[in-house]
């Protein structure tokens, strides 16, 4: 394996969207920064990032640009979020699916999403049992 230079993951790093939702294959926007300053991943694995942001990656990489692989997910505009307070029982799976930590409540009480710390990963959605997770 090469040496990694320092300031290559940190610059692709940077050009990633941060939504932390694994639809790179990696367990965040770091990870994936650092397999492909690494060779091990190719520039077209973000679909939070949509083209353009496969592009920028390619062109800090110095490969060619490639459309990003819609397999991985759709490309959708910037989005957070929200609790439907009347529907939520507190049972905090939504807490623990959150890769940010924008989600706060305690068990049995209901909880709400800090909306600037929140990305848009939507990874909560799915964990929540009563369908009260809505993004906006």
């Amino acid at each position: 394996m090469r040496p990694i230079p320092e300031n290559l993951t940190e610059r692709l790093d940077r050009l990633l969207p941060q939504t932390q939702c694994g639809q790179c294959g990696f367990d965040g926007c770091r990870p994936y920064a650092e397999a492909m300053a690494n060779g091990q991943a190719q520039a077209d694995r973000c679909p939070p990032g949509g083209d353009a942001g496969a592009k920028a990656l390619a062109h800090v990489l110095g490969t060619a640009p490639l459309p990003y692989d819609r397999s991985r997910g759709e490309h959708k505009p910037a989005q957070v979020a929200v609790v439907i307070e009347a529907d939520c029982i507190g049972c905090t799976k939504c807490i623990q699916a959150c890769p940010v930590d924008a989600i706060i409540g305690g068990a049995k009480h209901m909880h709400v999403v800090i909306e600037p710390l929140c990305t848009g990963c939507e990874l909560c959605v799915p964990a929540c049992p009563v369908d009260c997770i809505r993004m906006v």
